[in-house]
């Protein structure tokens, strides 16, 4: 199963409907309450005292859906909006499993925490901030690891703003917005570190069945589905001329890969071989030193293969992509993650 396969996949769950009924079902809701049914908003309080002690455990799916601070409701919908790119990249079923084992993974770890807190610093917390927070600080640990860092401009000539830093300014500002919410965050992150490990095999036990995700399939999908998108490649409008001009420089860069990959492919079923990956990387490396046009380079130029790590090639190969696939990208990028996945992605 190859690139092809991969970006089937890709324009199959391109419509993330399950990201858009978190983005849009709990916001209005959370509107709702907080305008016009105030007296209701008692229902889905986050109140830890009513689980522990009354054993009132509908609290822990009430309070743990629906925030009732709308900063909090803004500030998760931008951040779910913004990781809809794992349903996407996922499928909605594998998607929708990773929340699920980090929503019930956070809700344990929320009451091992808030115990601790009790033990080691003689804090009493009878309640923590509603909302679906858990796992959308969880989706930070395959953010983390798995998004590429492209820098797209400087400040001062020292810090970098990339393509992640909008995302990571989101996440600091809903941690910052209530006083134990530390603790959602700490349990979510921790949820999406387990519910990722490979040793604790926890995906195996916390997923989705295969006719629920059909029965969502088929109610959700007709709902909350949008057009599919075009095949033309869009370029989002920067904030400064700087910004649109890497924009721009980025899209001739993508459209000169993708000619020189068809290119390749095609002497390939002719010749026979592996495709030299080498002549598709030098563009992203010399970006602003070169004209890539005009750039062709020997096979004598061309490196001998290096050593790839087995751990990489695993990694690209839980994204999705082939074995195969993987071994040239990372060879050609001298075993450079980043790169190697951000051209994988785009082909």
């Amino acid at each position: 199963m190859g690139i092809g396969m991969q970006r089937c996949q890709h324009l199959a769950a391109d419509k993330a409907p399950l990201s858009k009924s978190l983005l849009l079902v709990p916001s209005a809701i959370s509107i709702l309450l907080t305008l016009l049914f105030q007296h209701y908003q008692k229902f889905f309080a986050y109140n830890l005292q009513a689980i522990k002690e009354d054993f009132q455990i509908w609290r822990l799916v009430c309070g743990r859906v629906i925030c009732l601070d709308l900063k909090d409701t803004f500030c998760s919908s931008l951040l779910i909006y913004n990781f809809r790119i794992f349903e996407r990249r996922y499928g909605s079923r594998k998607f929708s499993s990773f929340l699920l084992g980090a929503w019930t993974l956070s809700a344990l770890f929320d009451l091992l925490l808030v115990e601790a807190a009790q033990y080691v610093f003689g804090i009493t917390i009878n309640s923590l901030p509603s909302g679906f927070l858990g796992p959308v600080f969880a989706l930070f640990v395959p953010f983390y690891c798995s998004i590429p860092r492209v820098q797209v401009t400087q400040v001062l000539g020292y810090f970098s703003i990339t393509n992640k830093t909008l995302v990571y300014i989101l996440g600091l500002q809903l941690l910052t917005s209530g006083s134990y919410i530390w603790i959602l965050a700490l349990s979510g992150l921790i949820s999406g570190i387990c519910y990722n490990s490979s040793i604790l095999k926890v995906h195996r036990i916390l997923c989705v069945p295969s006719w629920v995700a059909k029965i969502f399939s088929w109610t959700l999908e007709p709902i909350f589905s949008s057009a599919e998108p075009t095949n033309e490649i869009r370029v989002g409008m920067g904030a400064t001329v700087d910004i649109q001009r890497q924009q721009r420089m980025e899209l001739l860069d993508r459209q000169i890969m993708m000619s020189q990959v068809a290119q390749m492919r095609r002497q390939r079923q002719q010749q026979g071989g592996m495709i030299n990956w080498n002549r598709l990387f030098p563009p992203l490396r010399h970006r602003h030193n070169e004209n890539y046009q005009d750039h062709h380079p020997s096979d004598q130029d061309t490196p001998p293969p290096t050593e790839v790590s087995e751990e990489q090639v695993a990694r690209l190969m839980e994204m999705g992509f082939s074995r195969g696939d993987a071994l040239e990208a990372l060879r050609a990028s001298n075993n450079d993650l980043n790169v190697a996945t951000n051209f994988l992605l785009q082909h």
